[in-house]
């Protein structure tokens, strides 16, 4: 007998695990607490803008393999939008500078002998941060490896914070140094930059759902598993507040929650379990306009522009909505959140209004700010040391998660991952 598997989580873990196991002869029910799936990564309508937005901004890059898998399984590959080769604009607004990182499409880096395409002041010997990344060990911070100059400031850095959602004087460098072993070290062609076009549920989160139903897996919304029954070395049962659901010798489970959640459930069960404890947030802010801006140049062709020198750092424009990300946000834990959407929408003016057709107005119509308190865990060497396996010494349960060790940042490839991880360690299938 196949059995059941029981997937805790509707994320991009538990999604990315049912959808690879549902079809195979496998039994999937995903159990959701949410009223929908998608965890960090999905839409919703906010009242006060009264539109559709998303609850974080994310960019992938096409050396995501493990996303594009993903969205092709699901049908969801022609939802993306992006300018289809390695191109990045950016603006630095404390120097009053703009330009286009134009990456080269094959794995030679052409572009750095090319000025036009490639940082501004940049000197090539700035080069061997990329390699101190690359070979950093797992005490090493990001800071350690970067050498100064233009080429750290407006490029190794935002990239860094991005991708860990941590600052460099503490970020990891081994977890960089795999995202730059995966991309950019790979040549332009892994580099290329999409977005949803969308929505994040409509391109991350509905047409998974959707797919699981047409191999007749169970999405199960709404519904908490509160605790879990353990003997002889197995789960036996899940509870949630309502009943409890029995598990045969075939059933297996996938606990594909958040971190705090996950080792709620299961300290009881498993002694010396250990798990990251400390976490980073994300700033999120959605300026909706009147009249949807016309963005020229690259910025058109994109859709989205990095900012250097202030608060903002990513911007997203989706028809007359201007999206900002701030990554690895505690540090302005204690501001005023109307003071900084201010901050951030003059920053934005002086960001956009020359690669827009009509300036910005004085102040936006509408806005909103996303404040996701915990996001990520904190991506330093200490908390990647906490990163537990998938597997278990339960033998009919695996762990999933961003924060689960991947030997990547917390991403999406890194959850999806995490849930293919998740589903080998069961047995369910081999590495591919």
């Amino acid at each position: 007998m196949a059995g059941i598997l029981h997937i805790i989580g509707g994320g991009m873990a538990g999604l990315a695990a049912a959808v690879d196991v549902a079809g195979t002869g496998t039994r999937v029910i995903v159990h959701e607490a949410g009223r929908t799936c998608g965890g960090r990564a999905r839409s919703y309508h906010d009242r006060h803008l009264d539109c559709r937005i998303d609850n974080g901004n994310h960019l992938l890059l096409s050396a995501n393999s493990t996303v594009f898998r993903y969205l092709g399984i699901t049908g969801a590959l022609d939802t993306l939008s992006g300018p289809g080769e390695p191109i990045f604009p950016f603006v630095d607004l404390a120097e009053d500078a703009r330009w286009t990182l134009d990456l080269s499409r094959g794995r030679l880096p052409l572009w750095v002998f090319q000025p036009h395409r490639r940082v501004p002041d940049m000197r090539l010997p700035e080069l061997q941060s990329l390699y101190r990344l690359i070979r950093a060990d797992e005490q090493t911070t990001v800071a350690d490896c970067l050498l100064p100059g233009a080429f750290t400031r407006r490029l190794l850095e935002p990239f860094s914070i991005s991708a860990l959602n941590t600052l460099s004087d503490t970020g990891s460098a081994a977890l960089l140094g795999a995202v730059v072993r995966e991309s950019l070290s790979l040549g332009g062609h892994a580099c290329v930059p999409w977005f949803a076009r969308d929505g994040l549920s409509e391109s991350l989160v509905d047409p998974a759902v959707a797919y699981l139903g047409t191999m007749n897996a169970e999405v199960r919304t709404q519904t908490r598993i509160t605790g879990l029954d353990v003997a002889k070395g197995r789960v036996t049962a899940l509870h949630t507040a309502q009943d409890s659901i029995a598990l045969s010798e075939h059933d297996r489970v996938i606990v594909a929650t958040t971190a705090p959640v996950a080792e709620g459930l299961l300290s009881q069960h498993m002694a010396g379990l250990m798990t990251p404890n400390a976490f980073e947030s994300i700033l999120n802010l959605h300026f909706r306009l009147a009249d949807a801006p016309r963005p020229v140049g690259s910025f058109a062709k994109c859709g989205f522009m990095g900012v250097i020198g202030g608060v903002t750092e990513w911007v997203f424009l989706r028809g007359n909505i201007l999206s900002v990300t701030v990554s690895a946000a505690n540090r302005y834990a204690k501001h005023d959140h109307e003071e900084l959407a201010r901050i951030i929408w003059s920053e934005l003016r002086s960001a956009c209004d020359a690669v827009l057709e009509q300036p910005l107005p004085p102040t936006p119509d509408a806005q909103r700010i996303v404040w996701e308190k915990r996001a990520t865990f904190a991506a330093t060497p200490e908390q990647n040391r906490r990163r537990p396996g998938s597997a278990t010494p339960l033998i009919n349960l695996a762990l999933a998660g961003d924060w689960t060790n991947t030997g990547l940042p917390a991403t999406l490839e890194g959850a999806m991952r995490s849930g293919l991880h998740a589903v080998q360690a069961l047995g369910l299938k081999t590495p591919s």
